[in-house]
């Protein structure tokens, strides 16, 4: 299972949803204030280090895609939010957030027909 800071996931929702870009492309999708150059190419290779990041050469640069899926990142992050906070059972968080969220009775039917879509 990878873990990531919330600064490599910043980062990575970035490059999901661009697919392919150097550094700078990168930082241009931050919302200003941004990050200096020299601290994204650093997170970006640690990301590269961690396995969920590879990169082509182009010309004297590098533009870098995600290896990691989003959906598979998703979901592993899901699965460790139940395990660890609601001794893995999902009925347990589903009722937590039913509780602390003021769903209606609509949201919740919605989300009864994905998931009996999906079955």
């Amino acid at each position: 299972m990878v873990q990531l800071t919330k600064a490599e996931e910043d980062i990575m929702k970035i490059l999901w949803q661009l697919k392919k870009a150097n550094v700078k492309a990168i930082i241009e999708e931050f919302p200003d204030p941004k990050p200096a150059y020299n601290t994204v190419s650093t997170i970006v290779r640690i990301l590269e280090g961690k396995g969920v990041v590879d990169y082509e050469k182009q010309g004297k640069g590098h533009i870098y895609f995600p290896v990691l899926k989003q959906q598979d990142y998703s979901n592993q992050s899901i699965n460790k939010l139940v395990d660890g906070y609601f001794q893995g059972s999902f009925k347990s968080m589903v009722s937590f957030f039913m509780k602390k969220n003021d769903i209606s009775v609509n949201e919740l039917e919605s989300v009864l027909k994905e998931i009996n879509k999906n079955e």
